[in-house]
């Protein structure tokens, strides 16, 4: 008999010896071995603890997958739990904000009428602050919706933002629109409630950021394809490493931010007109440029 790997201590046990022979047989049919003179001899055998290291590596490997798997789903889940829910409370601020300059002005308006103050001009802008709640109450019912777009010159949607703004933004802070004339004869497909809000937006956080004093300035321009609208303003600017986060929702520079404006302007822009939006430059202590880029429709 010949022994080879068992421990001197099984070999010279009999019994021990006869148990380790009887677990091999079981784990593998021992070889047969047949030589011309001599008896049939036998090998027994034994997996080594390597080879039954490696039996169990695929399903701890498997298992640990599934763990990680099981684990990032719940992550993922919780992350988009979390999502949605700042989502939600950033839509009801932002709807807050954006009836509560409509509600101001009609406020200021009755208290002017309480006064004793009557200028023919106050029904006009009355009645503005009215159509301006009824346009928002459009815009929040085409989120989440594909709204239609029709094809139509966009200088009518332009021009109603900037009469609009103009006698409710402080008087120190200039807004001008450059380069209408380019714009006379081109249509492109746009939803109009929805690019005003788009517009009125990037215009108010021009506001906030001249801080109440300083210059606005929406131009308009022709490419081969495109149209383009930079809105520029002599604010306090964006450092070169935050121009993509802006878009981001919750990214806000302001104390009582909710960082959710950018974020929608940046969908109605880019998933429901197909266009493209971007700060085109900004410098802190210099100002900031946004471009909106939007399809040109040819017209015979």
């Amino acid at each position: 008999k010949a022994f080879g790997n068992i421990p001197e201590e099984i070999t010279q046990d009999s019994l021990l010896l006869a148990k380790k022979i009887a677990e091999m047989q079981v784990q593998n049919t021992p070889i047969m071995l047949s030589l011309d003179g001599e008896e049939q001899s036998y090998i027994f055998y034994e997996d080594s603890e390597l080879l039954t290291q490696l039996k169990y590596y695929p399903v701890i490997m498997l298992v640990s997958i599934a763990l990680f798997l099981a684990v990032s789903y719940m992550l993922f889940n919780n992350f988009r739990r979390a999502e949605q829910n700042q989502v939600w409370v950033g839509m009801a601020k932002e709807t807050a904000h954006q009836i509560g300059t409509p509600l101001s002005s009609l406020m200021a308006w009755i208290e002017l009428i309480k006064s004793g103050v009557m200028d023919p001009q106050m029904a006009t802008e009355m009645e503005k602050d009215l159509a301006r709640l009824l346009t928002i109450t459009d815009r929040f019912s085409k989120i989440g919706s594909k709204p239609e777009l029709k094809q139509q010159n966009l200088l009518p949607a332009i021009e109603n933002i900037v009469s609009y703004l103009q006698p409710r933004i402080p008087s120190k802070v200039s807004l001008a629109v450059i380069g209408a004339e380019k714009f006379t004869n081109v249509e492109v497909k746009y939803n109009q409630p929805l690019f005003e809000w788009v517009v009125e937006n990037l215009c108010r956080n021009a506001v906030d950021a001249t801080e109440g004093k300083g210059k606005i300035t929406i131009e308009l321009g022709l490419a081969a394809k495109a149209i383009y609208i930079d809105i520029s303003d002599t604010g306090k600017g964006i450092s070169v490493n935050k121009h993509k986060m802006v878009f981001e929702p919750g990214y806000t520079t302001k104390k009582r931010g909710w960082g959710l404006g950018l974020s929608l302007t940046k969908r109605i822009i880019q998933n429901y007109h197909d266009g493209k939006i971007f700060v085109k430059k900004s410098e802190p202590g210099k100002g900031t440029t946004f471009r909106i880029e939007l399809k040109k429709v040819d017209v015979l």
